[in-house]
């Protein structure tokens, strides 16, 4: 078995995984967040997380200024992988990374949001950079994560923790230019609330979704993996999300989806084996918590 475990091990890493920022440059800084935030432990379990960022592509159709910047920009039905795990670099390297490399990739993604905007095909301007539009992305982002954390992780969080973790990943929304941020479950709720006046499922949102649901992104092992995990993501989809993507399950066919997510994330902790990022990352930052300990 040790080969085959191998062999998935690699190609769920780099095809789901991203291509690594350094994790192990500036000994001893832990980071925008640290060992010891509830961000770091949400998002060290890899399996859940794939889950949960699937699942917030699907809830960011749904906004018409996100989808018309994709339509627009993106290279999303040419280089689906591509366009992941460069999702991937960016939340792990914001989350994991040291605080210089967080910075420099924040700052790459607010350089690319100045020259992404347009109209939508209502007629109403958009840009990456609008405060609003950031707000979106974040939140759906981070509330999806969650959700496959709380669903599919090994140590679901407390009420207390589940608001610690939308302070703390506030923090890289904020820095990329969003505004009124939620930093609390019941602020997200009522985010929820007030935003879907906005919200709809226009032709973009349904290419969107049509790809998203059955995607060409490779060969027979990526094809496998994805879907059981495009299952897992739409049944974690907030009710009124999945009823306006008009993919709503019934209660049967939801729990069967989400069973089988929990038997997906067991296979995939197999396979993929523990966080490397998170390993490497916990040792960096640990350097200067050790060395302050020994000179206190």
């Amino acid at each position: 078995m040790g080969p085959i475990h191998g062999m998935m091990a690699s190609t769920m890493r780099s095809k789901f995984g991203g291509p690594l920022v350094s994790f192990d440059d500036s000994p001893g800084d832990p980071g925008l967040f640290g060992p010891e935030s509830v961000t770091w432990r949400v998002h060290s379990d890899m399996p859940a997380m794939l889950i949960g960022g699937v699942s917030s592509l699907l809830l960011q159709t749904l906004h018409p200024g996100a989808m018309a910047g994709v339509a627009d920009f993106s290279v999303y039905e040419e280089d689906p992988l591509g366009r992941l795990q460069r999702t991937g670099t960016f939340v792990g390297g914001t989350i994991f990374g040291s605080t210089a490399t967080a910075e420099k990739l924040i700052d790459i993604v607010k350089h690319v949001h100045l020259s992404v905007s347009g109209v939508r095909p209502d007629g109403v301007p958009y840009a990456a950079s609008d405060p609003h539009l950031l707000c979106w992305v974040h939140v759906a982002e981070h509330a999806q994560f969650l959700r496959a954390h709380q669903l599919f992780g090994v140590r679901p969080l407390r009420a207390s923790d589940v608001d610690r973790y939308f302070a703390e990943v506030a923090e890289v929304a904020r820095r990329l230019g969003a505004t009124d941020v939620p930093t609390d479950a019941i602020g997200v709720d009522d985010y929820f609330a007030a935003v879907r006046p906005e919200l709809q499922f226009g032709a973009q949102a349904a290419k969107g979704l049509e790809f998203l649901l059955a995607p060409n992104i490779g060969g027979p092992v990526e094809q496998a993996a994805y879907a059981p995990l495009v299952r897992a993501a739409t049944a974690i989809l907030p009710d009124w999300a999945s009823r306006m993507l008009g993919i709503w399950q019934p209660w049967p066919e939801l729990v069967a989806n989400r069973v089988t997510a929990w038997g997906l994330c067991r296979t995939l902790r197999w396979a993929m084996g523990p966080s490397e990022v998170f390993d490497r990352s916990n040792r960096r930052a640990r350097a200067v918590i050790g060395a302050a300990a020994a000179a206190a």
